[in-house]
């Protein structure tokens, strides 16, 4: 669905309901059961989990969206938790508006987020660029994936 304003995105097309309140647009999310503000991050976020439903076999019952956490005393919220079926935290992602450049600090601050979690994958997507990171908790090494597993191999990790 393209919605005036809103970034094409490098995922595939998905079919969305958006309405219109007031002089702003709303998107519904289907993990949240909610209606949003259709922010640009939001646009990217709600396609990111289409895609992990539709195309990676993730249930939408274990995924969280603005999951919140407190690290070092201070309260910050993580876009997307995908949690396995016994409620370990499987995938972490930042996501951020099509028009903002990912960088080494959005790569620091979801690494920094798992520092939490402590998930063996991460993503960090602007919804043109992503990139997927499996991490090993054992050896401490980390490395690129060409893209996010599908749900079953995330929960054998």
């Amino acid at each position: 669905m393209a919605v005036e304003g809103i970034s094409r995105l490098n995922f595939p097309e998905f079919d969305f309901r958006v309405r219109e309140v007031g002089k702003s647009l709303q998107i519904f999310d289907a993990v949240r059961k909610k209606f949003v503000p259709l922010t640009p991050e939001e646009w990217v976020r709600q396609h990111l989990i289409r895609y992990l439903c539709d195309f990676k076999n993730v249930p939408t019952g274990l995924i969280g969206v603005e999951v919140a956490f407190l690290l070092n005393g201070v309260n910050h919220r993580a876009d997307v938790v995908v949690y396995g079926r016994a409620g370990k935290p499987l995938v972490v992602v930042e996501c951020k508006a099509a028009d903002v450049e990912l960088s080494e600090s959005t790569v620091d601050q979801v690494v920094r987020y798992n520092s939490y979690f402590k998930a063996p994958y991460l993503v960090i997507t602007n919804g043109i660029k992503h990139y997927t990171f499996a991490v090993s908790w054992e050896s401490g090494n980390s490395y690129s994936l060409n893209e996010i597993p599908d749900y079953s191999v995330m929960e054998q990790s």
